[in-house]
């Protein structure tokens, strides 16, 4: 007897649809990989990435999402997520994580990766290593049907093991036609992870924060409705991948030919 397709499991056809959108977000985000620096402002990086983004015929999907103003955040430094990029000019000691989401043909591809801006300090880049270090083991940890909490498990593990935490309030999630869907890929485990399953054809992203001090966030700044803090003022640094469960296992959409890859050494 056939099992039943559940709608969240992408047909050949579709799952090729996601494979694009994931490589131009990845050519994206090498695009812009040589001016996140020191001396050059965020306002500048989502500059570039929506005259890019416009130039090959596709769509920043942040934009006008829910009245987001820009085509990408843009997280320094104690910023957990969803900075709004603006005047701001990156330094020396920095840590920023560029999150890129774009719209090919109906289709969203959405990573992100922290820089390292110069010489910076041994716990940021610690913090970002962990970070880096847990979006892998996440991902190779992922078998076809396995349930999700997979990855909070891993991540947990991984980060507390170094003296880190792991942000709850801000999780992964489906992908597809749609920016955010089932199912939701929280970074921990908990009740619904345990009952959710990444079946062959299901899409989703893997996005883990990594906290230096404590998990928790500041309540969303009241000025832009947007920027995330960590609630002690410490670092946090994240990265992220788009996914696709097949049935030999998970396939990474989104990586980049001049990026970090698994084994980098920050």
């Amino acid at each position: 007897m056939l099992r039943k397709r559940n709608k969240l499991q992408l047909t050949a056809a579709q799952r090729d649809s996601m494979r694009a959108a994931g490589r131009f977000n990845a050519e994206l985000l090498d695009h812009i990989r040589p001016h996140v620096k020191a001396g050059v402002t965020t306002a500048s990086i989502d500059d570039r990435v929506r005259q890019y983004t416009l130039d090959h015929g596709h769509r920043a999907a942040t934009l006008g999402y829910q009245g987001f103003p820009k085509s990408c955040c843009t997280s320094i430094n104690d910023v957990i997520c969803h900075g709004i990029p603006n005047e701001y000019v990156l330094k020396d000691g920095d840590i920023v994580n560029v999150d890129l989401t774009s719209v090919v043909d109906g289709w969203f591809g959405d990573q992100s990766e922290t820089f390292l801006i110069g010489e910076v300090s041994d716990e940021a880049r610690a913090v970002t290593q962990c970070s880096f270090d847990c979006l892998y083991l996440a991902i190779e940890a992922l078998t076809p049907g396995c349930r999700v909490s997979t990855i909070g498990e891993t991540v947990v593990r991984e980060a507390h093991g170094r003296g880190f935490s792991v942000v709850r309030e801000y999780v992964g999630h489906g992908l597809g036609r749609a920016f955010h869907q089932d199912p939701s890929i929280p970074h921990f485990p908990n009740r619904q992870s345990r009952v959710d399953r990444l079946l062959p054809g299901m899409c989703f992203t893997v996005e883990p924060m990594i906290n230096a001090g404590t998990r928790y966030a500041k309540p969303v700044d009241k000025a832009d409705g947007w920027t995330v803090r960590t609630k002690d003022g410490k670092l946090s640094a994240q990265f992220e991948h788009t996914v696709l469960m097949t049935e030999e296992g998970p396939e990474i959409l989104t990586l980049t030919e001049d990026g970090p890859r698994r084994g980098h050494r920050f």
